[in-house]
């Protein structure tokens, strides 16, 4: 440990649960646009199509499907493969500069399949691949069988993800759409968005908008988040410029000096958080947002659930099923808290599923 570290205020875990669910929005609902909403929070991750509308629902003022969905017509948002090597919704901005970013990542995924692609020229196939997909967009199988006549011998699912690494490809609307989603056909990010992808953003910028969205945190986490290695060389080069914490286990915490950290009291009201929400997968440590006694009961494979936020901490399952909402708390809510919970449920309901009917119901115990 060194001297700075030994020093460091340390943060429990109330407190930095409070400043990461204030950095997300989850405090109190923000008055931001849909598109600054995912500006700040870089992002939203979107394996699914409707995850990202519930993950805004639980964040921001005023909050209509159709405000995303209108963002992705206009091309102000997409579909992209970036962070951990999976699917986020970006705004066009980030996704011409984010995606550079992580291209090392790509790379290593890429490594992966080398035996598929023995006698595959990369450079050659990301041509083909990309004068494919701007003459029109194209499905994956589309896309794997028009390389397969070019190198017969190869694995078809490893062209597919040299096709996916290589490129920065976007899903075209209307898929991604509030109640309108459609087959996944894919174009190139510079295509879509009619202007060449912006150089590498320099690592330095992303941590401190990594922080500004889910700090404080370790260089762990970041790269957690990111999909990154070697990055503790970048926040030694910013520490004279950022804030240095300790969590309760001594780990070393990062943070821009002036971001709002509210104490640990500061009230946290229930939220619904889709599956695969950022808040639960951009940390290294997951203990400011998932109590010990919780640790995997939120995942069972490679299947995420949606989750249920009271006092700022995972505190049950939630579901929609043929005309109701139904909550699976971890554990016994008081009547006071069940009456929150129901509250924001409605809340949730009416600003997703507006003129639908949905009982709230309160079901067994979830258990491991």
């Amino acid at each position: 440990m060194t001297k700075t570290t030994a020093t460091a205020p340390v943060l429990g875990t109330r407190a930095l649960n409070r400043a990461t669910l204030g950095r997300q929005l989850l405090l109190r609902r923000s008055p931001l646009s849909a598109t600054a909403a995912v500006e700040h929070l870089v992002g939203l991750q979107a394996q699914n199509v409707k995850p990202p509308y519930y993950a805004l629902a639980a964040r921001l003022d005023g909050f209509r499907p159709e405000l995303l969905s209108a963002a992705m017509e206009a091309r102000d948002a997409v579909r992209i493969v970036t962070l951990r090597s999976t699917i986020h919704t970006h705004t066009a901005d980030d996704a011409l500069t984010l995606r550079p970013l992580v291209q090392a990542a790509r790379d290593r995924e890429l490594g992966q399949f080398r035996k598929g692609l023995a006698g595959v020229d990369l450079d050659r196939l990301a041509a083909i691949a990309r004068e494919l997909v701007e003459s029109e967009p194209r499905t994956m199988k589309e896309l794997r069988e028009a390389l397969l006549t070019r190198w017969p011998e190869a694995d078809p699912f490893a062209l597919s993800v040299a096709a996916r690494c290589t490129l920065p490809l976007v899903q075209v609307t209307p898929r991604g759409l509030w109640g309108r989603s459609g087959q996944v056909t894919l174009t190139t990010a510079e295509h879509w968005l009619g202007r060449p992808a912006e150089p590498a953003p320099a690592p330095d910028e992303a941590v401190l908008r990594y922080l500004g969205a889910f700090g404080p945190a370790s260089v762990k986490d970041m790269q957690t988040w990111a999909g990154l290695t070697r990055l503790r060389e970048v926040f030694e080069r910013l520490r004279p410029a950022l804030a240095v914490f300790r969590d309760e286990s001594g780990a070393e915490l990062f943070d821009l000096p002036d971001a709002p950290r509210p104490g640990p009291d500061t009230p946290a009201p229930p939220r619904f958080l889709p599956e695969f929400d950022n808040l639960l997968l951009s940390h290294a440590d997951r203990s400011r947002v998932v109590p010990a006694g919780l640790k995997g009961r939120t995942w069972r494979g490679n299947q995420a659930y949606r989750t249920l936020l009271v006092d700022g901490f995972v505190a049950g399952l939630w579901k929609l099923e043929e005309g109701a909402l139904v909550v699976e708390p971890f554990g016994t809510l008081t009547k006071a808290r069940r009456d929150e919970v129901t509250a924001e449920g409605e809340r949730m309901l009416t600003t997703l599923h507006a003129g639908e009917k949905h009982d709230i119901r309160f079901g067994t115990v979830a258990s491991p």
